[in-house]
Formats: C-alpha cells, structure tokens, sequence
C-alpha cells in the first residue's frame, strides 16, 4: 500500500543544497517557498559545496533540516538523500524521529548510497565500491524502519548488527515517517526501492528513459511480490520559466553567465520555456506516474522561477490529473 501520508495528488517542492548561503538567506528561502504554497522543501547531505568550489561554506543538513523545521509550519521536511557511509542507522533512525517531532509530523527521509569520495577523504570515513554500499543501503533502510516500527529492534546483517535497540519516542507519522531511496542504478538501486522504499527519487530525465527505469522498477517489484504502484515517483527538476520567449531567453543566458555553462548545456539540462510549456512537459511525466516534482534551488535561487512555478505552473500541472 502507498504510505499514508503519500496522497494520489501531485505535489511541488525544492530541492536546495545548503551551501555558499547564511542560515538566514537559506530560511529566507523555505519561507519564501511555503508563503509561495510549495508542498515540499529538502537538504542535501554533504559536508562540502558539490559541482562548486569545494572551499566554499556548507552547512550540515540533518541540524539544518531540524532548525528549518521549527521555523516552518506546513511544508514537508525532507533530506535528499542521506549517505549511507557516514552514520549508524541506528544512530540515524533516532536522529530523523527527533525531526519529525520538532517538525510535528512533517519528515521525509531520504536514504542513498554515498558518493563523493572528498569528503569520505577529508573525514576519514571509509569508502567501499558501489556494489558494498548499495548493499549496506539495503540493510540499514530495514534497520530505520525496525527501529521506528518495533518497541526493540533486532537486525544482524553483513554490514550493520543492532541488538534490542530501542528507539523512543516513536515518531509522530505513523506507521513511520515516509522512506526515499534515491538514484537510478538499475541492478542495486532499483532492487532496494522495490523491496524496502516509500519513495523513489531521481533526476529528470528524457521520457523514453525515464519509461526504462520505470520498467526496471517494475520488473524488480514483481520480484519482491510488490506493486509498483505503491512506490511514489518523485523527480528533481532544474528548471527556466519565463514570461515569454524573450524572458526565457534572457534568463537563460543569466544563469549559463552565473553557472559558467553553455546556453546549450543549460537547454540541456534543465526544463525551460514559458510556464504553459512547462506545464505540458510536466504533464506527460504525471502520465507515467510522477507525483513529486523537486525543483532545484541551490542558492542563490531564482525566485522569479519558483514564483511562476507555483503560480501558473503546478496548478496547470494538478489540474492535469
């Protein structure tokens, strides 16, 4: 079954890694977006700027994310997505129940694999191949929920072992606060989602592989005698929305100036138009299943397209459904 506090509706949201920001600018910003009526707000999990100057201030996500929570009332609360390398899960399960408190019920967390090997570096943490931390990412997405749905918890795995733990108090979401697995690799990633996840994060992508990764996804959830359906679909977006061609074509120069990027890389990236193509484009995603839509808002973010989005754009798009 869908997890209780995932309704068949589509919801926007950004995602913003806290880097080369103040926790006032960065407040700033999740207030803007809920006063806007954006449904979701999430942290990245990184010790150090990524695809920027490694040198640059950035904050760690999870106190963040507990600060944020208790300046904010209404929209969710989530980390996309916290490496499985740098804490016990155990250690984890009760750190996110202590948010979804301060949150009142508000939590949603995202678990991955790891990769940016610099800060593994740096901090001296371990940094095993894929194959061994998506492993580890499947045993300790079961510990986090066996910590938060069992009185006390047992799991002795070939990674990570707890031993009637004890978790409490028990979150505020019940069952338990909903669980993301974030990436697209097909063989591990996927598997995990399919057997343990509430949600499914990943990148926007062309539509026809996008179908791909759904039928991977499909396939592995027969596997696990899952229905795929029950996996909510969740995809972050960097996105251009003008008022008009010119608009469009103006900001888009701005941000491949301010990204040091190509206009073509930046076309190539990112969803780009006037809100109405936007929302076409958004549409035959909700088509194939998407319900989430993270638009990306690393400081400093364009407001102007957070502003269109949540004005014209999600609601062409829910109207959509």
């Amino acid at each position: 079954m869908p997890h209780p506090s995932h309704p068949d509706t589509v919801r926007f949201g950004i995602h913003a890694g806290q880097q080369n920001t103040s926790f006032d600018d960065y407040l700033k910003l999740w207030r803007t977006v809920e006063d806007l009526g954006f449904d979701w707000a999430s942290v990245f999990d990184h010790f150090l700027p990524i695809q920027s100057d490694p040198e640059g201030p950035c904050f760690d996500g999870l106190t963040l994310l507990s600060a944020l929570a208790a300046h904010t009332s209404t929209i969710r609360c989530g980390v996309i997505v916290v490496g499985v390398t740098y804490r016990n899960p155990a250690i984890l399960a009760n750190i996110a129940t202590t948010i979804d408190h301060v949150s009142g019920g508000r939590l949603e967390l995202g678990l991955g694999g790891a990769w940016y090997e610099l800060e593994h570096h740096q901090y001296n943490v371990p940094f095993p191949g894929i194959g061994r931390r998506l492993d580890m990412l499947d045993e300790a997405i079961q510990i986090v929920r066996a910590m938060w749905t069992e009185h006390r918890a047992t799991f002795a795995g070939k990674h990570f072992r707890i031993e009637d733990a004890l978790c409490e108090p028990k979150p505020v979401q019940q069952p338990h606060p909903p669980l993301w697995v974030g990436g697209m690799g097909e063989k591990k990633t996927l598997r995990v989602v399919a057997r343990h996840a509430d949600g499914w994060n990943t990148f926007f992508m062309p539509e026809d592989a996008y179908r791909h990764k759904l039928d991977v996804l499909a396939e592995h959830a027969g596997a696990a005698g899952r229905d795929p359906a029950d996996v909510r679909k969740q995809l972050v977006v960097q996105a251009v929305v003008g008022e008009n061609e010119k608009d469009v074509a103006d900001r888009v120069r701005r941000l491949a100036e301010t990204r040091r990027l190509s206009e073509k890389q930046v076309r190539a990236q990112a969803l780009v138009g006037t809100a109405e193509q936007c929302a076409e484009t958004l549409g035959r995603y909700v088509k194939l299943g998407v319900r989430d839509f993270l638009i990306g808002a690393r400081p400093p973010a364009d407001v102007h397209t957070l502003e269109l989005i949540a004005r014209q754009v999600a609601p062409m798009v829910k109207a959509s459904m």
